[in-house]
């Protein structure tokens, strides 16, 4: 498993099914059938990488969005982002 890092490039695997339910994604990997559901957050995340993306310009758009420090979106976001690639969720450039 190759990590997220501010520099990365990456994008959700088109693999994945999505839906949404109550202004949430629900998604569920074909290749391994497991659900997940990513909560607020976690689905602005998501629709942003449709297509590929820094993750730099993603922290960047939440910081402009949300009452957050640097610090702390860069933390959470790399937490979530490397949840997603040890699950084997994420194309990583």
């Amino acid at each position: 498993m190759e990590a997220v890092v501010l520099n990365s490039v990456i994008a959700g695997k088109k693999e994945i099914t999505t839906a949404e339910m109550d202004g949430e994604v629900v998604m569920m990997s074909l290749e391994t059938g497991k659900y997940y559901n990513l909560g607020n957050m976690g689905t602005v995340i998501w629709r942003m990488i449709d297509n590929p993306v820094s993750v730099e310009t993603i922290i960047r758009v939440l910081l402009e969005k949300y009452d957050v420090t640097r610090e702390q979106c860069e933390a959470e976001v790399l937490a979530f982002l490397n949840a997603m690639s040890r699950e084997g969720l994420l194309d990583i450039q």
